[in-house]
């Protein structure tokens, strides 16, 4: 089938590469022209494990293109998915006038049939919205309908999420817009379900705020631990045997953070209340989140005595592991926690650094090139993401390199017994700190 993804960030990209790959042709559409030079160059402007010999592959099988023009993307495909950002503002709200403006774009080039889908992450009711919009502005009286196709990719792992997919979610209210709906993800042999618009739109907000609440109620359970002498991981395990919970998301951590969790959350709330439905369970989930951050922060700070001059090596910067991503990230807001008190923070991410150096945020933190010069005379170490360079790294080197062998492991990346027996005086989340003799 022919199609077009509008917005070539994450979403839009691995979409439009996943799509051509199983034999539809599709066009990718920025309004960033240096973002499509870069991809018509070759060069992929994000990391996302795969991606890039995916969109390799289908760009010499000439199924894959890139262009800055919408009429392009609308004259020559059948559907044409939205997927522009959708920031969040201080009150929560989203701010939705990227897919206004685009909507009002489509309208204004609309001639044919087209099927519209919002694969962005919106509010319920978007789509009406959507539709509202292409209807006042449709100048040539065109036929369309308008689709919800919530996205439901993990970064780091997106390729394969979006190749091999739990479900298939698709809210329409016409049968002709199912009917190629499905035709789409007919490759991908997965589950779909089929609701309104409005149903839809809900599904990707209540389940991001479910996993959320998951990660929240294991890190309030986590401070249990911690005061009761129980590990974490344990009971995590225990828990999760149980088929009805699963063990997924039931990792204790410094909380959650990126592009998703926080805004999605934010969002939802808004959404409630301004449906005169309170969600306050969500805002105890946001609570929790912060206060495992805190709660962290305390404990380097209890260790330490005082952070000023103290010279702490931070491993991990993006938001989670396999990405490049540190929007909301919690290891970037740790790290400028720290700068506040005075620490001298020497910073590693296999992924993020050239992002994390256009933070301002963090632009007093020195960035090193590997985990091992990051640790050279640190009085601390920091574990803020679980990259597997890091739980494969030598311990011993890095007890040498270091003045005190102190480590604060944010991620429970490393068993405490054998910290302790190569004489790190180690902190992890929800588990006895190990002292050694």
């Amino acid at each position: 089938m022919d199609i077009s993804i509008i917005g070539s960030g994450y979403v839009g990209l691995v979409t439009g590469a996943c799509f051509a790959d199983v034999g539809h042709n599709v066009i990718c559409i920025d309004n960033d022209a240096r973002k499509v030079e870069t991809l018509q160059a070759g060069k992929v402007p994000i990391y996302e494990p795969g991606l890039e010999k995916v969109i390799h592959r289908n760009v010499s099988a000439r199924r894959l293109r890139f262009s800055g023009s919408i009429q392009e993307g609308v004259d020559n495909s059948l559907i044409v998915f939205i997927a522009v950002p959708t920031p969040a503002q201080p009150n929560g709200d989203v701010d939705l006038s990227f897919i206004e403006k685009v909507a009002r774009e489509i309208a204004g080039v609309l001639t044919d049939y087209r099927v519209i889908v919002d694969k962005s992450t919106v509010p319920v009711k978007t789509g009406e919205k959507v539709a509202e919009s292409i209807k006042r502005y449709n100048r040539h009286g065109a036929k369309f309908d308008v689709v919800s196709n919530p996205e439901f990719l993990r970064e780091g792992c997106a390729v394969h999420d979006l190749m091999h997919p739990d479900r298939i979610v698709i809210g329409a209210q016409s049968e002709r817009a199912i009917d190629l709906m499905k035709k789409v993800y007919e490759p991908f042999m997965a589950p779909i379900l089929v609701t309104d618009i409005n149903s839809a739109e809900l599904i990707k907000h209540a389940a991001n705020s479910f996993l959320a609440l998951k990660i929240s109620y294991i890190n309030a359970v986590s401070a249990i631990c911690a005061a009761s002498g129980a590990d974490i991981q344990k009971v995590a395990d225990g828990i999760g045997m149980d088929r009805r919970i699963g063990r997924d998301f039931l990792n204790a951590g410094i909380g959650y953070g990126g592009s998703c969790f926080p805004k999605d959350i934010a969002a939802f709330i808004a959404i409630c209340e301004q449906l005169a439905v309170p969600f306050n369970l969500l805002k105890e989930v946001q609570r929790i989140n912060a206060a495992q951050k805190e709660r962290f922060v305390k404990a380097i700070r209890d260790t330490l005595w005082v952070l000023r001059e103290k010279r702490i090596a931070v491993w991990g910067l993006t938001f989670k592991p396999d990405t490049d991503d540190i929007r909301s990230s919690v290891a970037i807001e740790l790290v400028a926690d720290l700068l506040r008190e005075g620490a001298h923070v020497t910073a590693y991410d296999p992924k993020g650094m050239g992002k994390a150096r256009e933070l301002k945020t963090i632009a007093d933190a020195q960035l090193a090139s590997s985990a091992l010069e990051a640790v050279e005379g640190a009085e601390a170490l920091v574990i803020a993401t679980e990259w597997s360079e890091f739980a494969n790294v030598d311990l011993a080197v890095v007890k040498k390199k270091m003045t005190t062998p102190i480590v604060f492991d944010g991620r429970n990346l490393f068993d405490p017994e054998t910290m302790g027996e190569l004489g790190f005086h180690y902190h992890s989340i929800g588990r006895a700190t190990v002292i050694p003799h």
